[in-house]
């Protein structure tokens, strides 16, 4: 593929993104106008401000519940790729929160539900597994086949095991 054609399905896959940011600022002041005719204007501004506080509250929590969760997770000798995917969520979330609008509140509302957030990181978990199995198999397929064995990495002579050792006779 030439640059010509990486530079067009670039500017493809981009366009959605475009239309994305262009109207969803429209669509965020059309909902504020409806909710602010329907409830008042300084109620419907109360509820943003409000929204954006909660944001804050939990951008700064879910920061250090993360933090701590993923050293409990490694104390047990576990990867916290879940907890991190599900920090992650939660820093979404309060982004979103944070955001002024009633429809980005109400995904950030729908990242902070516990089943969502855990569905959600379930999902980018298992495609980056594909993802990363997919480009395992297209790496695979460049080594040589019957050549020298591939190579240790440097500082890496292979697998140590420590531990320590008492031997007992059977009596």
């Amino acid at each position: 593929m030439n640059w010509q054609g990486i530079l067009a399905l670039r500017n493809h896959l981009m366009r959605p993104f475009l239309l994305l940011f262009l109207l969803f600022p429209v669509l965020e002041l059309f909902v504020f106008v409806k909710v602010s005719g329907a409830i008042g204007f300084f109620p419907a501004l109360l509820l943003i401000i409000v929204g954006s506080m909660l944001g804050v509250l939990v951008l700064r929590v879910a920061g250090l519940a993360t933090a701590l969760r993923a050293r409990e997770s490694l104390n047990r000798g576990e990867l916290p790729a879940q907890t991190m995917l599900e920090g992650l969520m939660m820093a979404l979330a309060g982004g979103l929160l944070i955001l002024p609008g009633f429809i980005s509140d109400v995904l950030g509302l729908v990242l902070l539900l516990p089943f969502t957030r855990k569905l959600l990181a379930g999902k980018m978990r298992q495609r980056a597994e594909e993802a990363a199995m997919r480009q395992r198999a297209f790496a695979d397929d460049l080594q040589p086949r019957g050549g020298p064995a591939p190579r240790q990495p440097l500082g890496r002579e292979g697998d140590v095991i420590e531990g320590e050792f008492e031997h007992r006779d059977p009596k």
